[in-house]
């Protein structure tokens, strides 16, 4: 694979917010990966071109009393099982430990978040189609 062909497929990855990419040409593998910047652009399954996102202002630090459910893994963030059902949960909404709060889509599997603890939505702090980086904090929840 020549320099040209490389720059491309690195190109392609900016523009679709990839963090990586694996290409087999002529009998030979190539990977490229790149660390994630946060971008106002996301990649949603499905759309043709890269979905523009509204910038998020910077809030106050959260109130010590509530417990924030992190990403376990790199993936795009679905906040329903399917494009036209229910959402999981909404701000506001009772949750049990075990209670499923969302799904991250990583390499075409479908990972099911869970509630770790009892609690009550305060905040969903990602959009639905939103590429998640491992750590970023998708709710945060209250005590009852």
């Amino acid at each position: 694979m020549n320099e040209e062909n490389i720059r491309k497929y690195a190109k392609l990855m900016a523009e679709l917010g990839l963090t990586g990419i694996e290409i087999t040409e002529d009998n030979r593998m190539i990977r490229l990966e790149r660390n994630a910047v946060s971008s106002m652009f996301s990649y949603a399954p499905g759309a043709s071109a890269p979905v523009m996102q509204e910038p998020r202002e910077e809030k106050a630090a959260p109130a010590a009393s509530l417990y924030e459910v992190r990403s376990p893994m790199v993936g795009v963030y679905y906040s329903a099982p399917a494009e036209n059902a229910e959402t999981y949960v909404r701000v506001g909404d009772k949750v049990k430990k075990g209670d499923t709060l969302c799904i991250i889509e990583a390499m075409k599997l479908m990972n099911e978040v869970v509630a770790e603890r009892d609690g009550v939505v305060e905040e969903i702090c990602v959009g639905n189609g939103q590429v998640v980086e491992y750590g970023t904090v998708l709710f945060r929840l209250g005590g009852e």
